[in-house]
């Protein structure tokens, strides 16, 4: 058994029509695993802590319950759930639930590793998802604060489970405190 590496390749063309147009490239790997049973032991506990985690979720509107569960550096473990609102915007992911709790109580420690998983009450939870856009830039935010990667450990209630080595490498291109400089 054991995992399989998975490359996904983004490309970034600029305008087609210049003979000088360049081509980017941007590519990570991440691990791939059938099930959580081919996880290490710390790394499975966290990710069945994120899944237990998904029935503290506050999601009476989309009925999508979300937990996420971090060891941090200094060993302590801290989680967090999504928590909607009926003005939607107002809603908490929760990802940023837990990034805040971890800087509240344990400020300037780094998260070593986040597992996140969902409960999906109007279909299947078989699959891992990956943060939301607002909740990849807090991510990236917290690892430079920091200055430490944050490894993902993503999966649904069963299935396949990803492990990614950087969250910030899901935001390609990504906005910066050195952009207001």
């Amino acid at each position: 058994m054991g995992s399989t590496q998975a490359m996904l390749v983004w490309t970034f063309l600029s305008n087609q029509m210049n003979d000088r147009m360049q081509q980017h490239h941007y590519q990570f790997a991440f691990e791939v695993y059938d099930s959580i049973e081919e996880l290490t032991e710390e790394d499975a506990w966290l990710l069945n802590e994120a899944r237990e985690v998904t029935g503290m979720a506050y999601a009476p509107y989309s009925n999508f319950q979300v937990g996420a569960v971090a060891k941090l550096k200094n060993g302590e473990i801290v989680a967090g759930s999504n928590q909607e609102n009926a003005s939607f915007p107002v809603g908490l992911c929760a990802e940023r639930v837990l990034l805040a709790s971890a800087a509240s109580i344990f400020p300037k420690i780094p998260v070593d590793t986040m597992a996140i998983s969902y409960h999906n009450n109007n279909g299947e939870s078989n699959h891992p998802i990956s943060p939301c856009g607002m909740c990849r830039q807090a991510l990236l935010e917290y690892e430079g604060r920091v200055n430490q990667s944050i490894r993902l450990i993503l999966g649904g209630l069963e299935g396949k489970v990803y492990v990614i080595p950087q969250a910030s490498m899901l935001l390609p291109l990504s906005f910066t405190s050195n952009d207001l400089k």
